[in-house]
């Protein structure tokens, strides 16, 4: 379970999460919501470690984050856009990212092998279309076999067959026990895969709970309006 409690973040003068408290059970797909601005990065990066909080504290599974490193092998994290070396042909990649975890024996390379990536490891990044790059951003999120994921945009720049083989994997891992947090403006992933929406409005929980449950505190007929319901403070 991810706790977080009394979470504030600023940056200078400008409160980029206020108070926030949530939590996010183990073994849940949750969806993280919210329009530009809303702290939904900073929230990502806060639990990545990548940013320090102003206040507040997060713990995973009962561990209180205070500056270890050891936690992250636990996560694995597919950014909007991945930055990788251009010069590097994917093959280099993932014995770059493996050479990382020296020791780790427990690979899941399944989206490698179901996105056919094997046909292009001797391509360098730079040659690649931005879909493949996502192909190779997808399966690294998921290579170490992490007990908690995290996808920031998944799906974006993917083709049909590729979106829905990305999808049937994070339902398959969920089957397994995973933790899996994810953000998307194609709203049709949220129906299809989220169990819990959390939506976050500068800085603060505007809504968290089931589809179901926004759908009916909005008194709308759709998940649409009442996600533009809550964007507007109706």
């Amino acid at each position: 379970m991810i706790e977080i409690s009394n979470l504030s973040k600023n940056f200078g003068a400008l409160e980029a999460i206020k108070n926030l408290s949530v939590k996010i059970q183990q073994g849940s797909i949750t969806y993280l919501v919210g329009p530009n601005a809303s702290g939904k990065t900073t929230l990502i990066k806060s639990i990545l470690g990548l940013v320090k909080p102003s206040s507040g504290s997060i713990t995973i599974n009962k561990e209180r984050l205070n500056g270890n490193h050891e936690y992250r092998s636990k996560i694995g994290y597919m950014p909007q856009v991945a930055s990788f070396p251009d010069n590097l042909a994917v093959q280099e990649i993932f014995s770059m990212i493996k050479n990382l975890r020296e020791g780790f024996v427990d690979y899941d390379e399944e989206l490698i092998n179901l996105f056919k990536l094997e046909k292009e490891k001797n391509k360098r990044l730079k040659n690649l279309s931005g879909g493949t790059k996502q192909k190779v951003n997808a399966a690294i999120a998921f290579l170490f076999n992490p007990e908690i994921l995290i996808l920031d945009e998944p799906t974006a720049g993917l083709d049909p067959v590729s979106s829905s083989i990305l999808k049937d994997k994070i339902v398959s891992e969920n089957k397994r026990g995973k933790t899996i947090i994810f953000t998307s403006h194609i709203l049709s992933e949220l129906e299809e895969l989220a169990k819990e929406v959390i939506f976050l409005l500068e800085g603060q929980i505007r809504f968290n709970g089931t589809i179901e449950e926004l759908i009916n505190s909005t008194s709308k007929h759709n998940l649409e309006r009442a996600i533009a319901s809550i964007m507007k403070g109706d």
